[in-house]
């Protein structure tokens, strides 16, 4: 088929079923309703002969055709979004969509900030926010499927700018009253007492273990999520060791207490990663200046 016979405005439908992998949720991120996205979509696969998209439990699960299409049409809306911008961002005006991938520990501390901040600004602007732990952070950026990622660490490559968003320490969390605070929270203390360990996080705690090697080993006795982690402190005697601005969170929420650990840590690191081909985007610019100095009041 010639492009002249196309309409582009089912390219748009087309991409948010592809992301959102639903109709009900691409109608509601491009704010139009389930049916015209229906519509829409019927128009497409009539003019390019496929069915696109399969209906699963999962979810929309595009069809060969649909994924040979997915990378080429994302590369030239955001081309064409970039070019109708211009050189200038009003963030007050602005109706458009950012889609930033976050790791657990920068969405228990980072996240409230970082939405506070943009919809102050920016009302209009709508985050997708998404969890890093399953994607492949660098195909999603180099594809446009991401504007932004926050995690552990820089992605490989030149083609990938960064920024320290957070440098943190880890520090011992436990409840008020423990038996370990009788006396200073000690080595022996700590290789004494059973461990909750974080199963999301993907941080690599084996300094623990060697800070612990000559009184003892450390037992884990329990691993769960972040968002359970402070409810199980509260009602245990099980301690935990991760990012003070993690315990912080937790705090607010339950009686913990926070402990200096009685041995030096690595830090514990958020960065802020994008493609570079955005550096100098107004828009992407806007949203990076406004995350760091979000973060930066944390």
């Amino acid at each position: 088929m010639r492009l002249r016979n196309l309409d582009l405005n089912l390219l748009l439908v087309f991409d948010a079923v592809l992301r959102e992998r639903s109709v009900v949720r691409a109608a509601d991120a491009l704010s139009i309703s389930q049916p015209a996205v229906s519509h829409a979509l019927n128009r497409l696969r009539h003019a390019l002969k496929d069915k696109l998209f399969v209906r699963t439990p999962s979810g929309m699960m595009p069809t060969p055709r649909a994924e040979q299409l997915a990378l080429p049409v994302r590369k030239a809306l955001n081309e064409l979004q970039l070019a109708v911008e211009g050189d200038s961002f009003e963030p007050s005006t602005a109706d458009r969509r950012f889609a930033i991938a976050v790791n657990n520990y920068a969405a228990v501390v980072a996240v409230g900030p970082i939405v506070a901040a943009v919809r102050a600004q920016a009302p209009k602007v709508r985050l997708s926010l998404v969890p890093s732990g399953t994607l492949n952070l660098a195909d999603r950026l180099d594809r446009g499927e991401l504007d932004l990622a926050i995690a552990a660490r820089e992605a490989a490559g030149e083609r990938f700018a960064s920024r320290l968003l957070i440098d943190d320490r880890y520090v011992a969390a436990l409840r008020g009253g423990h038996p370990a605070l009788r006396k200073k929270l000690t080595v022996e203390a700590l290789a004494a007492t059973p461990h909750l360990a974080i199963s999301s996080s993907g941080e690599d705690l084996e300094f623990i273990d060697q800070a612990l090697t000559q009184k003892g080993t450390r037992t884990v006795a329990l691993d769960v999520p972040y968002l359970s982690a402070g409810a199980v402190l509260v009602q245990s005697n099980l301690i935990a060791i991760l990012g003070r601005k993690l315990a912080q969170e937790f705090r607010r929420a339950h009686a913990i207490e926070i402990h200096e650990l009685p041995f030096d840590t690595p830090r514990l690191r958020s960065v802020m990663m994008w493609h570079r081909r955005f550096d100098d985007v107004p828009a992407h610019r806007w949203l990076r200046d406004t995350i760091v100095a979000a973060t930066a009041a944390i």
